[in-house]
């Protein structure tokens, strides 16, 4: 009897193997439902905000570029104005300079008044936006301007029928565009420059008698202009450098027959 209380015994120590049922703890695997968690992988939909962070930068490089041919386009027509009124009468460098960079301002200033102007703004409203929008583009384009055209050998000497002026002033306003674009990204990315006059374009005309002037129609204009003085002057120096010779082909060499006749 003893045997079999011992034997039942050990099979009562087999229901300690209903521990086993602890294994339906295993049941806890149902925690890889947590992995569902990889739904918040939906959070990188973030990227989406990567490529508005793109969309942005590239809108505001475009105005930009915009704001800057702006400034170009009055620079451009202020310097060469200026530099045929010192070439007209005479003028040194040194009185030439100072004419040719406030005209440059004075035509920067207007083509960026006139499109607020045409908008129903006020005289006086524009041309204070226009100051505080405009001002230090144009200063960066006139200061590396002229440097670029000391440097140019002979470029400030040349007069407007000299091939290397309409070389050297291109040259010029194309590395002083690329010296203010920085400049007025960093005004637009503050809210300054010309983000200050962008309400106004596109706006209905409240003076429809003040030309709407595109910038790409005056890039175009000064560029045709600036072929058009090289190709003028080209030709000036061709037809001197022709009569030149034509001249010394009619002049008797000394020693010659012909010349000892004379």
């Amino acid at each position: 009897m003893a045997h079999h209380e011992t034997t039942h015994d050990q099979h009562a120590g087999h229901d300690q193997h209903s521990g086993h049922g602890s294994h339906a703890g295993h049941g806890g695997h149902g925690g890889h439902e947590g992995h569902g968690g990889h739904e918040d992988h939906s959070g990188h939909g973030g990227h989406e905000d990567h490529s508005g962070h793109g969309g942005r930068d590239m809108a505001s490089t475009k105005m930009a570029v915009s704001a800057t041919l702006h400034c170009l386009t009055g620079c451009a027509i202020g310097e060469v104005i200026g530099l045929m009124i010192g070439t007209a009468l005479g003028l040194s460098n040194l009185a030439t300079i100072p004419i040719a960079v406030g005209l440059a301002f004075l035509f920067g200033y207007t083509l960026s008044t006139m499109p607020l102007l045409r908008a129903g703004a006020a005289v006086g409203t524009a041309l204070s936006i226009v100051l505080a929008a405009d001002t230090l583009s144009i200063l960066t384009m006139e200061v590396v301007d002229n440097v670029v055209m000391a440097l140019i050998p002979g470029a400030m000497e040349a007069g407007l029928v000299n091939p290397l002026f309409w070389i050297g002033m291109p040259i010029a306003l194309t590395v002083a565009f690329f010296a203010a674009l920085p400049v007025n990204k960093w005004l637009l990315s503050r809210g300054k420059g010309h983000a200050l006059t962008h309400e106004f374009h596109g706006a209905e005309a409240q003076r429809a008698w003040i030309p709407d002037l595109a910038t790409p129609m005056l890039v175009t204009a000064i560029a045709a202009f600036m072929v058009g003085g090289l190709v003028v002057s080209l030709a000036d120096e061709l037809g001197l450098q022709g009569s030149g010779d034509s001249h010394a082909a009619g002049v008797p060499a000394p020693g010659t027959a012909e010349s000892a006749a004379g």
